[in-house]
């Protein structure tokens, strides 16, 4: 084991959010001050993950129903837990997850209307009390997250869009999802301001990481 502890900062927010740039931004901010980083996503992380990301993220928005979606979800979880974060974190990196269990809660616990404690049980089988140090939540109007996804998507490709097809109503319900996690967990959640340029998202995202980090002493 490394003497350094290890640190999982997860990134949550709706489609366009903006979770993925500020996350490489975010890994060269702890590379400049000597941590190892590792950076994943989910759903995947792990070639196994990997596989079941395919399964979930194409076809039908219909594919599946919201049962079958949450049991893939977390077993997906599980397989990126047991392979790729638990053993960077035990070598003392740095984790930087794009989406976790939050995202669970959000998308199928309010977005499907499974419920947030539906979702905790399962999160609870799949993988126990674990949960990341941090959890940056990015927020903006569902409108213009949908906005900047469809752009991301015309400019790239279109296989994994199955969640931005999604109608409005659905977006709504997520949205709030993860304001009520953050409300639910302060200790851990801050909501990050995406409505304005990549550079100033980048400025709240340092502020917030840098207070908390000092504040709980983790980091």
């Amino acid at each position: 084991m490394s003497a350094v502890p290890g640190l999982f900062i997860s990134f949550e927010g709706g489609e366009g959010s903006g979770k993925t740039t500020q996350i490489r931004r975010l890994e060269n901010w702890f590379s400049q001050r000597g941590r190892a980083v590792v950076v994943t996503r989910e759903p995947g992380g792990s070639p196994g993950a990997e596989e079941i990301r395919n399964l979930l993220l194409t076809g039908d928005t219909g594919r599946w129903d919201a049962v079958t979606e949450a049991l893939l979800m977390f077993a997906s979880r599980r397989d990126h837990v047991e392979r790729t974060i638990l053993p960077a974190l035990g070598e003392g990196k740095v984790v930087l997850c794009d989406r976790f269990a939050d995202s669970s809660v959000a998308y199928q616990g309010y977005g499907h209307g499974l419920g947030a404690e539906y979702i905790r049980n399962l999160w609870h089988v799949a993988i126990g009390d674990f949960k990341p140090d941090l959890t940056l939540i990015f927020d903006l109007p569902v409108d213009v997250g949908l906005r900047r996804a469809g752009a991301r998507f015309a400019n790239v490709s279109a296989a994994e869009d199955r969640f931005e097809r999604m109608g409005s109503d659905f977006h709504q319900r997520l949205r709030q999802g993860f304001i009520d996690i953050a409300r639910e967990n302060p200790e851990r959640c801050k909501i990050i301001d995406a409505d304005s340029d990549i550079d100033t998202v980048s400025e709240r995202m340092i502020s917030a990481v840098s207070s908390r980090l000092s504040a709980q002493g983790i980091g």
